[in-house]
């Protein structure tokens, strides 16, 4: 070899390392894909009745499941459930129970008190796991919502995005989500409503991008450092739709290789077929969700992207009809231990879990790779609040489904866990294969117990 070809060698390996995430290393004709895995959150507000909630022993959790995991009993050996995570500590927001009970879910830190009426809190563990497996898909995560993201209210003169946000890709950005299913279609799939087929990337579009991002580029440069910050997160901004188009653009020369007889899916044949997304006319809130599940469902399954997050409802005046009563969920959770209002809580929170318990049923019928969808993936549910009644947060609801590619030990109740949820985040994203520098939010410690032990 050369010196010339040897230095330009040299120079290529040093512009990039080479990642797991790249697929550069490709199994032999007759080794299975190793499929990646994946990482979703799925939130519901106020709390739960925590006598329905957690198992009587963690002997009967399989057996003999509570009333709210009932929607689970199939598939609750692919599930574990996590009792003793503690949330972060609110003071001294003590006056703002609902404005940071999603806030902190996901990213398990308090804003920063000196800029109430700012978003300032750190970036969420969605981001973080974003950050890393997004490199190898056309979303770097895709955020889902059933409300639109616009409560007003200031409890202890804290910014009204906390209320409605979760996923925050910076500590001053928070990440709007998509409440619209269609509009979902054409973010994962360019211009169509027709699953798995991409639109028309627009010229336009991209001539646009390149005269923005280059010009903002030539302006950043003159101005003050308070301005480059608003810059760089107009760019940010810019770059999410850079990736959209990117991806429209990906997929039409996929599609053409295909029509060409080239395949270019890196699925095993054994592997289901992508789902079918069937939209909904009606008003029946189960139906709205189930759709946004599917949504999320086909997302993971076509690897368009590796991170979601969806907030089922949000801590303002949501009701459900569908249950036979229209009673606001936040109301009847100040139940002060009245049946009647207990009972309707207790409905409630079945119901939500009852839509994350379709959603990883569903990911559970899917085959993929040498075992299901739901295999490689680690999906949690939860709540910011351990109980509604008493705004407490000593004990937070979680529910774990997914075997994380074989990192997650499933099957049981862990009745006694010490730790917050920094440390359960912390946990899922190194379950997830995410490499951190620092721990989430409050998080001291991984959560080893749950854990395969290797």
């Amino acid at each position: 070899m050369d010196r010339r070809t040897c230095i330009k060698g040299i120079g290529a390996t040093l512009a990039l390392p080479l990642l797991e995430t790249m697929g550069w290393a490709e199994p032999g004709k007759s080794a299975a894909v190793k499929p990646p895995v994946r990482l979703g959150f799925m939130y519901m507000p106020h709390g739960v009745i925590m006598d329905q909630f957690w198992p009587a022993t963690p002997e009967t959790f399989l057996s003999a499941p509570p009333p709210a995991l009932e929607s689970l009993r199939p598939v609750l050996e692919h599930c574990l459930l996590v009792k003793g995570i503690s949330g972060v500590p609110i003071a001294p927001f003590n006056g703002a129970p609902h404005a940071l009970e999603l806030s902190t879910w996901l990213t398990a830190m308090l804003p920063d008190a000196a800029k109430r009426n700012q978003i300032h809190i750190g970036i969420s563990a969605d981001q973080i796991a974003a950050n890393y497996l997004g490199v190898a898909t056309s979303l770097p995560s895709l955020e889902l919502a059933t409300m639109p993201q616009t409560h007003k209210e200031n409890q202890e003169g804290l910014n009204e995005g906390y209320y409605s946000h979760c996923s925050f890709r910076s500590a001053t950005q928070a990440v709007p989500a998509e409440i619209d299913p269609r509009s979902v279609l054409k973010r994962l799939f360019g211009k169509s409503d027709k699953a798995g087929l991409a639109g028309k990337a627009d010229p336009l579009d991209r001539k646009m991008l390149d005269l923005v991002i280059g010009g903002a580029k030539d302006l950043r440069r003159k101005l003050p450092q308070d301005d480059q910050h608003k810059l760089d997160e107009y760019l940010d901004s810019v770059r999410s739709v850079e990736r959209r188009i990117a991806a429209i653009e990906h997929r039409q020369k996929e599609a053409a290789l295909e029509a060409a007889g080239v395949s270019v899916s890196k699925r095993n044949a054994s592997d289901s077929p992508p789902i079918e997304i069937k939209i909904p006319d009606g008003d029946k809130r189960s139906e709205y969700m189930q759709v946004m599940c599917d949504l999320n469902v086909l997302a993971f399954q076509t690897d368009t992207t590796r991170v979601s997050t969806y907030i089922g409802s949000t801590p303002n005046g949501v009701s459900y009809p569908e249950l036979g009563f229209k009673d606001e969920h936040h109301s009847q959770t100040h139940h002060n231990n009245k049946p009647d209002q207990v009972g309707k809580v207790a409905a409630i929170t079945a119901f939500n879990i009852a839509q994350f318990a379709y959603m990883v049923k569903k990911m559970h019928s899917l085959r993929e790779g040498n075992g299901t969808l739901l295999d490689n993936c680690i999906m949690m549910w939860g709540s910011g609040l351990e109980d509604g009644n008493k705004h407490a947060r000593e004990n937070l609801p979680f529910i774990i489904a997914g075997k994380g590619g074989g990192s997650i030990n499933t099957g049981r109740f862990l009745a006694d866990t010490k730790g917050n949820q920094g440390d359960l985040l912390t946990t899922l994203l190194a379950c997830a294969g995410v490499p951190l520098d620092r721990p989430v939010g409050i998080a001291t410690k991984q959560i080893k117990e749950m854990m395969v032990v290797r």
